[in-house]
């Protein structure tokens, strides 16, 4: 906040600086002192009396149109051509040129409140263009991904429109379509979510709930899923930790860190969830022995759509780890991720404890 106000401060107000009156004071002295001597030397020269009028006026006209010259030249070098610069580029923005960059007039230590004015149009027309880019990967990836299931849908029942068809081929047809129309409906699900989260139209609901107990009820809808990977499943948890938050919105969270961690481990491997409470937080970490991820996935992983490991992409639509991340920040939860390649990976969820929330029995 103190830099802000500095920053202001440091914004002139003017954009004439104290130069310009000092140059118009000393101009009109000087002119003065010129008139005071025209009328000197006619005095004593004794000019016949229109040139003792007309000189003067002729004088002070010349003085006036210069004057006004000047003046006309730095209103357009100060106010006219930059605001016409800055109208050019709105204008470009206007039909969709989002690279238009308007250059401020003076340096940083000298700004003025146009600089200000510039600088801040810069930054929202980048600030524009980032949400253009944004609109166009999200509507380019929602095609590709509804584009896919479909995909499936039609050729399968395009197979199945074969007289000839073997039981066990319909079957496997019947299936294919099955799993395409629950990934299309899990997509729009969570598509749908994601944005009433964004747009506030969900606003949690916090109530006191056993967070040890939805723990366990999250792991154990996987439990045939991990059986059938042989992946051994350890749960370090407390006996109970009451805490205060929506229990439904929460369950999402747990539920679609477990899916990833069970998703990317391999057959043989482990999967580690452990609870702890904390003075002032309740932490939960989902740990896999899995492929890991590289830093450059890492970065990106709670982007929509983002899904790192393709060979993966079948068996989920990359929004999972993003409506994670929303549903926390409206909870004033944090999720962090460690990864090593080859090794698994780790994510690290902190919830606050509130006043009165905090119960734990261990």
């Amino acid at each position: 906040m103190k830099g802000k106000e500095a920053g202001q401060k440091a914004i002139r107000t003017s954009r004439f600086p104290i130069a310009i009156f000092f140059v118009f004071l000393l101009t009109l002295l000087l002119m003065s002192g010129v008139h005071i001597g025209i009328i000197t030397l006619a005095n004593e020269e004794q000019w016949p009396t229109a040139v003792q009028i007309l000189l003067p006026t002729l004088y002070w006209g010349l003085v006036a149109v210069g004057l006004t010259l000047f003046t006309r030249w730095e209103i357009r070098r100060n106010y006219e051509e930059p605001m016409r610069n800055l109208r050019n580029a709105t204008e470009k923005v206007a039909n969709g040129d989002f690279s238009v960059y308007v250059p401020p007039l003076h340096s940083v230590g000298k700004l003025d409140y146009l600089d200000a004015m510039i600088l801040d149009f810069n930054k929202m027309v980048e600030e524009l263009g980032s949400i253009e880019v944004l609109k166009t990967d999200f509507f380019s990836n929602v095609f590709h991904e509804i584009k896919t299931p479909l995909a499936v849908i039609h050729n399968n029942a395009q197979l199945l429109q074969r007289a000839n068809l073997e039981e066990s081929q319909r079957k496997e047809c019947a299936d294919a379509i099955l799993h395409a129309t629950r990934r299309l409906s899990n997509l729009i699900t969570n598509m749908l979510k994601l944005n009433k989260l964004e747009k506030q139209a969900i606003q949690p609901a916090p109530q006191s709930f056993d967070l040890c107990a939805q723990l366990s009820e999250c792991a154990l809808q996987f439990e045939n899923t991990w059986e059938q990977k042989d992946i051994e499943f350890i749960a370090e948890l407390e006996d109970r930790a009451l805490i205060r938050g929506d229990e439904e919105l929460l369950a999402l969270v747990w539920t679609n860190v477990l899916s990833n961690a069970i998703k990317f481990t391999p057959a043989g491997g482990t999967v580690t969830l452990t609870q702890r409470t904390e003075p002032d937080a309740v932490t939960v970490e989902v740990a896999d022995t899995g492929c890991g991820m590289e830093a450059e996935t890492m970065r990106h992983i709670f982007d929509k759509f983002y899904q790192g490991d393709t060979s993966h992409s079948t068996e989920g639509n990359g929004l999972g780890l993003a409506l994670v991340r929303r549903i926390l920040e409206l909870s004033d939860g944090t999720i962090t991720v460690q990864s090593t390649v080859g090794k698994g990976s780790a994510f690290t969820v902190r919830l606050p404890v509130s006043p009165g929330g905090k119960e734990v029995e261990g």
